[in-house]
């Protein structure tokens, strides 16, 4: 008995197009979906990175200037509008240390170790004619905008480069000193954010 026509009908080549079109959209819909999940995947990974290279280079921030050492031979601790130099103690002597801006990368320089007047005086010189690239130096952070220190003393936070926030020099021939400094505030500025860190000082005599 022969069954009816009706039982062997295929697709038409409008159904196939109509099922392709509708698969297409699927397809190109689970693709988007996918790559937002790896572009979020990649852009949290990255903040993750930043953040904790960030707490890194604040520990070693909070760490230099919990070291500080107060010296005769040069200022314990200076800013220049763009180098804040500071002389910190090290295993086996004193080491100066400074934290630069430049263009948009902070960076860390590391003098030697030193026990005598005469090398950290050198330290301090070579200090100031950094260009980026010498050995002991390292880049911290990068896309950063603007530094800002300011030094707390008497009643309130002021600029290290006022006049008035640094006494005589002493008798003696000794290097003019900072008046008495409590604490240190850095202001970090990013591209949309902006960090502020406060730190007490406890300066070490020798």
């Amino acid at each position: 008995m022969r069954q009816p026509a009706s039982l062997h009908r295929g697709f038409t080549l409008v159904e196939v197009l109509v099922a392709l079109s509708i698969l297409a959209v699927l397809a190109a819909m689970a693709w988007r979906g996918i790559d937002g999940m790896v572009r979020a995947r990649d852009i949290s990974q990255s903040q993750l990175e930043r953040s904790l290279r960030l707490a890194t280079v604040m520990a070693q921030w909070d760490q230099d200037l919990a070291a500080l050492f107060d010296t005769p031979a040069v200022p314990y601790l200076s800013f220049d509008g763009s180098t804040l130099r500071m002389v910190r103690r090290a295993a086996g002597g004193v080491q100066l240390v400074a934290w630069s801006h430049q263009g948009t990368q902070w960076l860390r320089w590391a003098g030697p170790v030193v026990t005598h007047v005469a090398e950290l005086q050198e330290s301090w010189l070579r200090s100031q004619q950094l260009s980026g690239g010498e050995a002991g130096q390292l880049l911290l952070l990068d896309e950063v905008s603007e530094v800002e220190i300011q030094f707390f003393r008497g009643n309130g936070w002021s600029n290290p480069q006022s006049s008035g926030d640094v006494d005589a020099a002493a008798p003696g021939g000794r290097a003019q000193r900072e008046a008495t400094l409590y604490g240190v505030r850095l202001v970090l500025a990013f591209d949309t954010q902006q960090l502020t860190r406060d730190v007490a000082l406890s300066l070490q005599q020798p």
